[in-house]
């Protein structure tokens, strides 16, 4: 390959037909009379293209269907014309350096030689080192398409971030979310998951139907079953949040309420049954007597509380059991929109107090098309005020417009599978971390479970890497009515 010109932060190369190279593969730029080198990523191919040429592919052909005999070519002019039309423009992306000491470096005010630099594609492997990550807890998120070497990044770099998974429907998102908790939980981390479609479960078993590494550490906690609370447990202020944030009720109303909580607690006496019937008993405006039972009975009839102190689940007693990490999933799949809402408001405020008295280590949040339990505005507080207390977020979701300008600003980490949706690419080129060009042109021509890796992750250095396998049991595929 040679460099041909340059525009800006781009440069452009021709390749022959044997030099392959795709969209996302990285090259080496090793200008040897200067000593310098320097690092590009391929974002676009395009064939190499004059009128001339134009007109001798056209004559060419012409000649070759009305011509029966084989015509002498003694200085194989022939083939050099196919090499020829066979070149390649190899757009490219300057991304960095390489300085003395063989490190990344983001000094790229300098040009290299087209006479005397030689371009060569970089391995995984030599990425991989180049990137000068630290971490003792690798994930394997993928492998090169062609080499087949594996790619890793560390748990380390996910712990504290905001991470997005984004793509269009049955590109890989789900696959990539499962490899990365099944990763986080071996490593020992505690990781709580809102599953919309009852597909995490799966991670507790091999396909072939025995417990998983992870096996053991996994708890799963559907609404009616084991997801119950005792009232006292979950404390004023959640129910107040889910009565005044979820089911709006007036100021009025909430004050008749505390004032019937702390009744009850006064005589110990916090559990449905007797909220109920204090509700019913105590003298107050029949008008807020009706909207306190109706939100009562709501919340009664959710499954989510059980009617004596007796029994419910505490969240630091699962964490103290499962003392190497766990995996704790919140089934959303059997229940109504307004009941999902109550579930994550009730789960999202208990973690945050048990993380503000330090009861519970830190916790991973997996949040799967969060836009349909989670108020647009009440993300900021999710990505910001939780993210001090210890909820570190990705959000995994095929409609990127559906997350607010906030979850963007804030984003350390994008993980991108296929989108051909322009209005998609649009959103995703105005708030990704690298240049237009690049997003719009590598994820419209992504493999299904292919994504682009961008952000502290590869230390902005953007990635094309295959997902690999799961080892785990596939749960939450399309049911089709033609096997």
């Amino acid at each position: 390959m040679r460099i041909l010109t340059k525009n800006g932060n781009e440069l452009i190369l021709l390749a022959l037909n044997s030099e392959v190279v795709q969209k996302g593969d990285y090259l080496l730029i090793d200008d040897e009379k200067h000593g310098r080198k320097m690092i590009i990523q391929v974002y676009e191919l395009d064939y190499l293209t004059s009128q001339g040429l134009t007109e001798d592919i056209v004559k060419d052909e012409i000649i070759l269907v009305s011509s029966k005999e084989n015509l002498l070519d003694p200085l194989n002019i022939g083939n050099f014309s196919k090499l020829i039309r066979d070149a390649k423009l190899v757009r490219t992306k300057i991304r960095s350096s390489i300085d003395i000491a063989g490190k990344i470096s983001s000094n790229v005010s300098w040009i290299p030689s087209r006479v005397y630099s030689k371009v060569r594609k970089l391995s995984m492997v030599e990425i991989g080192e180049l990137l000068n990550r630290s971490g003792n807890r690798p994930i394997n998120i993928g492998r090169d398409g062609i080499t087949g070497e594996n790619f890793q990044i560390y748990a380390e770099d996910l712990d504290g971030k905001l991470n997005i998974i984004t793509g269009k429907k049955e590109s890989g998102k789900s696959h990539l979310s499962k490899l990365l908790i099944k990763s986080l939980v071996e490593h020992g981390a505690y990781v709580l998951v809102f599953d919309l479609n009852k597909e995490y479960d799966g991670l507790a078993m091999t396909k072939n139907g025995k417990p998983s590494s992870i096996g053991d550490r996994t708890v799963s906690l559907e609404p009616g079953g084991l997801l119950k609370f005792r009232l006292e447990y979950c404390g004023k202020f959640a129910i107040s949040n889910i009565l005044k944030n979820i089911l709006e009720m007036p100021s009025t109303s909430m004050r008749e309420f505390m004032r019937v909580w702390d009744k009850l607690e006064c005589v110990k006496k916090l559990d449905m049954d007797s909220l109920g019937k204090l509700i019913n008993q105590i003298n107050m405006n029949e008008l807020v007597r009706e909207a306190l039972t109706s939100r009562y009975h709501l919340l009664n009839n959710s499954g989510l509380f059980s009617e004596t102190n007796e029994s419910g689940i505490e969240f630091e007693s699962i964490i103290s059991i499962k003392s190497h990490g766990a995996l704790i999933i919140i089934s959303l799949n059997k229940v109504s929109g307004i009941i999902r809402r109550i579930i994550v408001e009730l789960v999202l405020s208990k973690i945050v107090e048990l993380l503000e008295k330090k009861l519970v280590p830190p916790i991973f949040l997996f949040a799967e098309e969060a836009h349909l339990y989670v108020k647009e505005t009440y993300w900021d507080d999710i990505v910001t005020r939780m993210r001090h207390f210890g909820i570190f977020t990705t959000f995994i979701t095929n409609q990127p417009d559906a997350l607010g300008e906030g979850v963007y600003r804030q984003v350390d980490n994008i993980f991108l599978f296929n989108f051909l949706n322009e209005s998609d690419l649009d959103r995703i080129s105005k708030v990704s971390l690298i240049d237009n060009d690049t997003v719009k042109s590598v994820v419209k021509t992504l493999p299904c479970r292919h994504c682009l890796v961008i952000g502290k992750v590869v230390r902005d250095l953007p990635i094309v890497t295959a997902i690999p396998e799961v080892e785990a049991m596939t749960l939450g595929t399309t049911k089709k009515f033609f096997h």
